[in-house]
Order: C-alpha cells, then structure tokens, then sequence
C-alpha cells in the first residue's frame, strides 16, 4: 500500500499501546497493575448518566449545528466566565468530539507550514505530532525538575523568533502535574502580546488541583482575544467514553473551527452534550469527592514511591500523575518501562512517550484505587530488590 507521506510526521499516543501490552500479558496469566491510562476510575456521576438517557428518549438523536447545541455552548461560557472572572460568550465556544479536536483544529486554523509553535516537553504528545503533521516546525520547551516542571520565562523569550506564531501551555501539566503559577502566567502572557503570538492553553485538569484555584492566562490583560483554551468533560466528570470536549476562543476563530467541525466529525453527539450541560449545571459534589480521593491517592504514592530506592519524584500540584526520576538505575526510560511491565507486573509509561526530555522518568497514574496504589508499591519493592 502507497501511504501518504504526510503519514510519516504523525506520532501517537502510547499509552494505549502498553495498555494493550498490558492486557496481552493478563491474558497469558501475568498479574499486572495498571498505571499507565490516564483516566478517572469512577464512573460518571449518575445525574449525567440519567440525563442522557432522557435526552435519548426525547429523540436528541439528529444533527446539530457543528459548533454545538445552543445551550450547552451558554452553560460553557457561562461557567468559564464565573470561575475565571472574565467575559465569554456562547460565540466563543466551540463544542468537539474529546479535547484532541480542539488542537488539530486551532493549529489548522492559525498555523502554516513552517511556522513555529513553542510547546512544553515532556508535554502531552499530541502537541508535538500535530504540530509536525501540518508542516509547521515544533520548538520544544524543557519543562525542568529543578523547576518544579515549570517552564523557564527567560528561555521561552529566547525560543521566540520572527517565524514563532504560537504558545502551547498546559497547567496542571500532564505527564508531571506542575502548576504555572500567577507570575508564570502573567510573564507568558507579556511575551505573548509583545510578540503577538496566540495561546493554546491546555486546561482540561484545571478543576484536578490540589492547592488553592486555578488561574488561566485569559484572566491577564489582552489574552482573552489571543488565547484558544482547551477544556471538557473527561477528566473533571469522568466521561473519557462520552468524547465530549470544547474550546473558548476568539468569536472570529468560532466560525473557522465550526468549518472544520463540518468537514470532519458533522457534529458532536447530540445527547452526550444534552449530558454535559447537565454536568456543568448540576450538582457537584462527585468532582469534589474525586478530587479529594486523588489528592489522598497522590500523598499515599508519593511518600511511598520516595522511600523505594532509585524513585526520587518531586509532588504534583495537580492532575493524577506522578513523574519519577529513575537516573539512579543507569539504564534507559523505554527499558524500565519494559522491565516495569514484564518483571514488575506494573503497566507505566516511559517518559520518552512525552518527547525527548522526558528521558530518565516514568509516569506512574494514581486515577486508580488505594488498594491498586499499595500493591503497586509492594510490587516496585520486589521489583527493586531483584533489579
């Protein structure tokens, strides 16, 4: 088969690959505890659930508008506005299939070949391989340890050059669950208006944050006609299967985005955005419970994980990541990861499967029960002593 050569630049997302690995060597009888999807396990708040299928009963069925249902785009401006302080409107918003459309789309819309796009790295792939894919070039920002994962103001404004046309930010960080703080915030946001660049700022764990609330960059000034946010449903309500995400962005960007929408997915899925209005309007106290469940989780794994020999792991502010330095060991990220799975029996991820400065760590998900945390633990223990 001849494929496209446009083929070649795509990169992907490998958690899924060691969770299909991982589910191969429990077929074979191997006991493994996952800890490499990303993903709430609890199941959907029953208000959402029981609001689809009302929706499904009252014949939310058919097609919609590609930007998305009228109402659920109001509750989403709505909400922002009141949490962040600032003016959205249903024009600014744009409902998609998962976050994942949110990237692709914006960078489509504003980005040429062979215009320059900051990203953090280790970062969440999908910045990096949508980037190569359209033919813009990919300018890689070292999220440093000795930083607390944050980025460094001063090396971004060196990374800005006459070709740079965006900024991908994203707080709380997936893989290492770093928070930018208020002046982090505000110094991007200086660069950013002094160099006219626009932001994509990736805020889809912003209510999985364990001190304080979150800040985004829209609330500084002239941000909010610059910056394309990227929120949804996924992480905050536990619908990673519903695929249910959105972005708030320049009303002049909404149409643009909505032609894409039309092009490739139609529309979002009319009674999963019934759902999601749900979700945002109804009663939250099911975030607040999975919330403070991933914060007991994130204490539990992380005071354990430093007293085993070889894992030094700084502590995320949020997200349900742990980002370990294994340098200890002397041996490649790609390789623990394998010895991990087949002699630890603990599915994790390389940190090389978040771009290049990710070597030298593994990412551990805590979206997983106590009782999985402390057998994994028990696990790593074993799997130190024998390595």
């Amino acid at each position: 088969m001849r494929l496209a050569e446009r083929l070649d630049h795509l990169g992907t997302e490998t958690a899924f690959i060691v969770f299909s690995k991982a589910l191969e060597l429990e077929r074979q009888g191997k006991d493994i505890v996952h800890l490499e999807i990303g993903e709430p396990d609890f199941d959907t708040p029953r208000n959402i659930i029981d609001s689809a299928i009302d929706a499904l009963n009252n014949h939310w069925t058919h097609y919609c508008p590609s930007a998305g249902v009228y109402e659920l785009r109001e509750a989403v401006a709505e909400d922002f506005s009141k949490r962040r302080n600032v003016n959205v409107k249903p024009e600014n918003v744009v409902i998609a299939p998962g976050g994942k459309p949110v990237i692709i789309f914006t960078l489509l819309a504003l980005i040429n070949p062979g215009e320059e796009v900051i990203y953090p790295n280790p970062g969440y792939p999908i910045y990096e391989s949508v980037i190569d894919f359209i033919g813009a070039k990919a300018v890689p920002i070292k999220m440093r340890e000795e930083r607390d994962f944050r980025l460094d103001v001063d090396e971004l404004k060196s990374l800005v050059t006459p070709k740079t046309k965006m900024i991908v930010i994203n707080s709380p960080h997936n893989p290492t669950g770093s928070v930018l703080t208020e002046d982090d915030l505000k110094a991007i946001a200086e660069i950013a208006v002094e160099n006219d660049l626009y932001v994509l700022s990736d805020e889809i764990y912003s209510r999985i944050i364990y001190n304080g609330e979150h800040t985004s960059i829209t609330q500084f000034p002239g941000m909010l006609e610059r910056t394309i946010v990227l929120d949804g449903f996924s992480k905050t309500y536990a619908m990673t299967g519903w695929r249910a995400g959105y972005g708030i962005m320049p009303e002049e960007l909404t149409s643009h985005v909505s032609k894409l929408e039309t092009n490739i997915n139609s529309c979002t899925s009319t009674f999963t955005q019934v759902a999601c209005i749900e979700a945002i309007k109804g009663d939250q106290s099911a975030v607040d419970m999975m919330v403070s469940q991933f914060k007991k989780r994130r204490d539990f794994f992380h005071e354990g994980l430093n007293d085993i020999k070889g894992f030094n792991c700084h502590k995320p502010h949020g997200a349900f990541y742990l980002f370990p330095n294994i340098r200890e060991y002397g041996i490649k990220s790609s390789e623990m990861e394998d010895k991990l799975m087949h002699d630890g029996g603990i599915a994790a991820l390389t940190g090389t499967s978040f771009g290049e400065y990710g070597e030298g760590y593994v990412r551990f998900s805590y979206a997983t029960s106590l009782e999985n945390i402390e057998k994994a633990l028990s696990k790593l223990a074993d799997f130190v002593k024998k390595f």
